[in-house]
């Protein structure tokens, strides 16, 4: 059987910038692999992967916990980003903080409203209330595991792939995908995308509970 998580070891994260984005630089892009299920039991959440096997981040949520936020962490669960979802809001609206902190938000990421006038594959929008930070559009398929993060330039920063197994004949369900991150785009900024993406339009059976509640 084909392992989903070969070393359950630290890995070192890049260093995030005061925005969405990193400093750019001249390296490969970084290819991840998320599994949708937490390492611990009893919980809900993400387990991130680099491409040498070790982990790289998880969120973790119990079910008896807060489920009003979402703490994604590193490996060792020192926490990166807080989700928030924004109340008294007329739109699909989550706030995203820095570590644990509960104001002066990051970004926030907004579900679209599909009319005639916008692109069906148009999903989120991403924006800040910081100066001199990008704004980003999520498109695609979340529920086929097939769509990317475009920068005001329209570059692809970052993109959520399915998952091919390494062995002949085996397959991955949706639960495992890759998550590629182009240089120059914040790793923890994506997956933080991800987790919102499945909170917009992840499937709501009884087997799946959500993360975030209203």
């Amino acid at each position: 059987m084909t392992k989903v998580y070969p070393n359950v070891s630290p890995a070192p994260l890049p260093k995030p910038s005061n925005g969405c984005s990193k400093p750019a630089d001249d390296s490969s892009p970084m290819v991840l692999t998320v599994w949708r299920k937490s390492l611990l039991f009893n919980c809900d959440g993400f387990t991130v992967f680099d491409a040498d096997g070790n982990l790289v981040y998880r969120v973790d949520n119990y079910m008896s916990g807060n489920k009003g936020e979402i703490f994604l962490m590193d490996a060792s669960g020192t926490s990166l980003l807080t989700i928030r979802r924004k109340k008294l809001s007329l739109t699909d609206s989550w706030l995203v903080f820095d570590g644990e902190t509960a104001d002066n938000p990051r970004f926030v990421v907004t579900k679209n409203v599909v009319n005639l006038l916008r692109s069906k594959r148009l999903l989120a929008h991403v924006t800040s209330p910081r100066k001199n930070t990008a704004g980003y559009e999520v498109e695609g398929s979340y529920s086929r595991r097939c769509c990317a993060v475009y920068d005001e330039k329209r570059r692809r920063v970052a993109e959520i792939k399915q998952k091919e197994a390494s062995v002949k004949g085996v397959a991955f369900g949706s639960d495992i995908f890759r998550l590629v991150v182009q240089p120059g785009f914040d790793a923890t900024v994506a997956m933080a995308i991800v987790i919102l993406l499945d909170q917009m339009f992840g499937s709501s059976t009884s087997t799946r509970r959500r993360l975030l509640t209203n």
